[in-house]
């Protein structure tokens, strides 16, 4: 069901000042941390509460802080992955364009909990508003005491700063982001090792994402116990899903975790636009698994999701009706992961210009015999051989349409035109 947390002051224009926000009980929690608990046991409560991450790993938030070694000399930096890039996503930003003041206060409980003075938010190119509002509630919370030095009289000192990228989608990777934000080319590292024992200039790294951070306040304030109530046994809490497509109410949902696709389609979308029947849907951004009609009762978490042969990702739900042609669909993704790879690994840089060809050719009207088994097999030859998830993103939904879909291929292929729209001669 729909539950508003992250999202319960979203439709109160007031929220992005620093008193509304106050005045709605905020860095409450911040302050109840600095005052009354030490950093282990922020990260206890965050280990209690199952906060998994909403960047689309789906990894332990407390777990994660956890790793940030006890007794190494270097500081230690906690970097807030604002760089939302996944094709269908727009749910982080909404919260730093509405609610900014929930993202510093996350940061720096978060911040505290790794032992971190220093704190970036790294924030997508081409997100101009949400950083200018990231950079002014900053500014407030400075102003207030409450981020700086000597916080709360606490002896807890604590720097933050805005940092805007390039708008690379291998940014949204955290080493990638590490090494934009140390001022190189976005390229992930090889890891081991991971940010947490070396990350932002080789130094101890927490990066989390904006959905993540901004609901750790609420955790704090309202206790672990409270927020793993809510959800499913695995999946805890709830999850901002961004729905668009061919659906009458597009927008941002948060739902409670285990919550019936179906409910956010029909309940909370309105149902399919125009009155057109569903062909597939995109259950978590565009590098996950097709769903099928049949399957819209899935719950939206993780197990449930993987059960299904797809993944929560990033929670990005994409709607599509059957006047749509997946050939067409495949084509646009490629294009998109082809021109986004950084070309550090050369199954992802060939891989995909390949497989665009390929594909490109087929949409065209042009394509061979032979041609979907040589997808079949340059898919094979990137899944799990990257450096990065991106290589991995990019064929995870070819791999699902042309098994869901592999007749819309063939006859494209066998026709010179598409299955779809049989009207369409291709010239």
């Amino acid at each position: 069901m729909e539950k508003k947390i992250l999202f319960k002051y979203i439709d109160d224009p007031l929220q992005v000042n620093i008193d509304t926000y106050m005045s709605h009980g905020g860095y409450k929690a911040w302050e109840k941390v600095l005052k009354s608990m030490k950093p282990a046991e922020v990260i206890d409560e965050m280990k209690k509460s199952g906060l998994r991450g909403r960047g689309g790993a789906g990894f332990p938030a407390g777990m994660k802080w956890s790793f940030i070694p006890k007794d190494s000399p270097k500081p230690r930096y906690l970097v807030c992955n604002a760089d939302e890039s996944e094709p269908g996503t727009c749910k982080d930003r909404v919260l730093m364009e509405h609610d900014p003041h929930a993202v510093v206060e996350g940061m720096a409980i978060a911040a505290y909990a790794i032992g971190s003075h220093q704190a970036f938010c790294y924030v997508r190119g081409e997100f101009a508003y949400p950083a200018a509002m990231m950079e002014k509630a900053i500014d407030e919370a400075y102003s207030k005491g409450i981020l700086g030095k000597n916080i709360f009289k606490s002896g807890y000192d604590l720097e933050m700063v805005v940092h805007t990228g390039g708008g690379a989608y291998i940014c949204g990777e955290e080493t990638a982001l590490l090494n934009s934000l140390e001022g190189e080319r976005g390229m992930s590292r090889i890891r081991p090792p991971f940010p947490a024992i070396e990350g932002l200039y080789g130094c101890p790294t927490v990066v989390n994402n904006v959905e993540t951070l901004a609901v750790v306040p609420q955790v704090i304030n309202m206790g672990a116990e409270w927020y793993a109530a809510i959800g499913t046994e695995k999946s805890k809490g709830t999850k901002i899903f961004s729905l668009s497509g061919h659906i009458k109410r597009p927008g941002n949902y948060e739902l409670e975790l285990g919550t019936k696709l179906s409910y956010l389609m029909n309940d909370l979308g309105g149902g399919m636009l125009d009155g057109h029947k569903l062909k597939a849907i995109i259950p978590g951004g565009s590098s996950t698994p097709f769903l099928l009609p049949n399957q819209i009762d899935t719950p939206l978490d993780y197990e449930s999701l993987a059960a299904a042969g797809s993944m929560l990702g990033s929670g990005a739900v994409i709607v599509i009706d059957e006047r749509t042609c997946m050939v067409w669909v495949i084509e646009r993704l490629i294009h998109f992961y082809k021109h986004e790879s950084c070309g550090k690994c050369t199954p992802c840089r060939e891989g995909t210009g390949w497989l665009e060809q390929l594909i490109g050719r087929i949409e065209a009207g042009e394509g061979q015999q032979g041609d979907l088994e040589k997808i079949d097999s340059i898919c094979d030859n990137i899944l799990g051989r990257t450096i990065c998830p991106l290589g991995d993103a990019a064929v995870m939904p070819i791999q699902s349409a042309l098994k869901l879909f592999r007749d819309e291929f063939q006859y494209h292929i066998d026709n010179k035109k598409c299955l779809v729209k049989t009207e369409f001669e291709f010239k």
